[in-house]
């Protein structure tokens, strides 16, 4: 007898509340003829569709991520808009190749064996940014003769970037080394066999920009038999326009 009572008090609390409803929503209707039952209806279901679901086990959540420019050259961020990036790699040992990337273009791409022994040299326009060219020297069975006529031939307002495979030293002479100062090198007199030297510098260039790292070629420190550990360097070059 307790639960009929129960549950006609339910019924009548039910239809109380609806006739409630109803009644708001007509003296709103009144108060502003532009609102429509229908409106109100599709109002209600735009918002539960707004109502945020949980998501299926095992399903991830859609990330929104921000349209950010990729970074070239693989560089950890992207350079400014006055800025040109650069990437560089030496050989390792006479297995690994050099590399030298620029501003998002490969101009000495890795290769294994026999490509780019020795000193690998790319020429860059300071004004314009292009690449100009790019010469590869064996310093273990080639002419020096060859390197120092391409380190003559570069032109005033220019970069050179530089990366070694190997042997950078055994043909290497004064007149080279010479060069190779004036272009900003402070380790080019240190270098020995099987030493490991990457450099950015230029000749003549408005914006003096110079990197530069050497590893020693050293049986006590050495990674690997008989040649130093592989280097990196990269950066950005200012970019006139």
């Amino acid at each position: 007898m307790i639960y009929v009572r129960r549950e006609k008090l339910k019924f009548i609390l039910m239809v109380a509340a609806f006739m409630i409803s109803m009644g708001l929503v007509f003296k709103l209707l009144q108060i502003n003829p532009e609102v429509s039952l229908s409106n109100l209806i599709e109002r209600s279901v735009d918002e539960m569709h707004l109502v945020p679901s949980k998501p299926d086990v095992g399903k991830k959540m859609m990330e929104i991520k921000p349209n950010v420019p990729k970074a070239k050259c693989g560089l950890a961020k992207p350079c400014p808009a006055d800025g040109l990036a650069f990437k560089m790699y030496s050989g390792a040992t006479n297995i690994v190749g050099p590399q030298i990337c620029f501003d998002g273009k490969m101009l000495i791409q890795k290769e294994t064996r026999g490509n780019w022994l020795g000193i690998n040299i790319a020429v860059i326009n300071e004004e314009t940014g292009e690449h100009v060219k790019t010469g590869s020297f064996n310093m273990w069975t080639g002419k020096v003769e060859e390197l120092i006529e391409f380190l003559k031939s570069i032109e005033d307002g220019s970069f050179v970037l530089i990366t070694t495979f190997d042997d950078p030293y055994t043909k290497l002479n004064d007149e080279a080394r010479t060069l190779l100062a004036e272009l900003g090198s402070a380790f080019i007199s240190k270098i020995g066999f099987r030493d490991n030297w990457i450099f950015v510098g230029g000749k003549n260039t408005l914006a003096r920009v110079y990197f530069e790292q050497h590893m020693k070629n050293d049986r006590d420190t050495n990674k690997y038999d008989g040649w130093p550990e592989m280097i990196e360097m990269e950066g950005r070059i200012p970019r006139l326009r």
